[in-house]
């Protein structure tokens, strides 16, 4: 299990990581996107892993800025 860090964020530097993370998010799902065209499916499986994971966490942050 990863170890839990306490952090201490403004809304606006959550903004700027969720920002942040977007960008990655779509440049994972291209990958995927790519990999399945050229029938790679170890990739396929990383990059989505990885952009669901994205998703999640983005998510998570997100309700923080919004309560």
């Amino acid at each position: 299990m990863a170890k839990a860090i306490k952090l201490t964020l403004t809304e606006d530097e959550i903004e700027i990581l969720v920002d942040a993370m977007e960008a990655d998010l779509e440049g994972y799902v291209e990958a995927a996107k790519e990999a399945r065209g050229n029938g790679n499916r170890a990739d396929v499986a990383t990059f989505t892993e990885a952009a669901q994971r994205i998703q999640a966490l983005m998510t998570k942050l997100q309700e923080l800025i919004e309560d």
